[in-house]
């Protein structure tokens, strides 16, 4: 059994107390993606960069600069993405995660028709943005509230 790292009082381990988190991906359709993510989503646009070390990108604030997701366009088409490459948005019930997808249905996003079982079970809907990454609302908060289903 491993021994379990010792734990700041913020929960994080010790040596690791983070200002900021960011995860960031590759886009083969880039001004597609940042469209969906910023116009479709809303998400508030804290940083851009071009030809920077050879990259250019997008930074959205999740809602603010403590977690960031980045955009980076990619220098060759993406494959396809894999099936648990998803972004998940945890929201307080059934009607939120309505009013969350509405300014993507209206945009003419439809909702995937089968996504993974573990979200149709539990009333979450999914959408896919342009590099075929999914974007889940759920209508619970994992860790606050029980799983639905």
């Amino acid at each position: 059994m491993r021994p379990v790292p010792s734990r700041e009082p913020s929960g994080w381990p010790v040596g690791l107390r983070p200002g900021a988190v960011r995860f960031a991906r590759a886009s083969g359709h880039f001004d597609e993606t940042i469209a969906f993510y910023r116009d479709m989503i809303g998400l508030p646009v804290v940083a851009e960069f071009t030809g920077s070390f050879g990259e250019d990108g997008v930074v959205f604030g999740l809602p603010d600069t403590a977690v960031q997701l980045e955009i980076v366009r990619a220098r060759e088409p993406d494959d396809a993405a894999g099936s648990f490459d998803q972004l998940v948005f945890y929201l307080d019930d059934a009607a939120a995660a309505r009013a969350a997808v509405a300014p993507l249905e209206a945009a003419g996003s439809e909702p995937v028709g089968e996504p993974h079982p573990y979200w149709a079970a539990r009333g979450g809907v999914v959408h896919r943005d342009p590099d075929g990454r999914d974007v889940v609302f759920a209508p619970w908060v994992f860790g606050r509230d029980p799983e639905p289903g």
